[in-house]
């Protein structure tokens, strides 16, 4: 019987670590939009109302997007103060200007993210 226990013991161990949950790796980062002015306040031509996503990490850089106070971000890179974002949830989806889901760059004051950043 304790040849059995053991057994069984030593196949249970095997066992669970063939599903321990894969470590998280860089990219494992969502964010939300935080500190925009409300969407009511929203105007395209003063840049109000929404944080820019750019094809690159700087101001400078075209804006190719929008994203909006509380939409969630994954977060994927980042360059300086610059975060690579794409649009997970939220009015990104149906932005006022742009095409839906943005996928560029946003300055990282205006993202609060958790989880395993870059």
């Amino acid at each position: 019987m304790r040849k059995f226990r053991l057994a069984t013991a030593a196949v249970m161990t095997a066992t669970s670590v063939l599903f321990v949950a894969p470590a998280a790796v860089a990219g494992d980062c969502t964010g939300r939009v935080v500190g925009v002015r409300p969407i009511s306040q929203y105007n395209h031509a003063t840049g109000s109302g929404y944080l820019a996503v750019r094809n690159g990490p700087g101001g400078s850089y075209r804006q190719i997007g929008e994203l909006y106070a509380g939409d969630e971000v994954s977060v994927h890179d980042r360059r300086g103060n610059w975060y690579a974002v794409t649009c997970m949830s939220g009015r990104c989806e149906r932005p006022f200007w742009g095409q839906p889901t943005p996928s560029g760059w946003a300055h990282r004051s205006y993202i609060r993210a958790g989880g395993l950043c870059p």
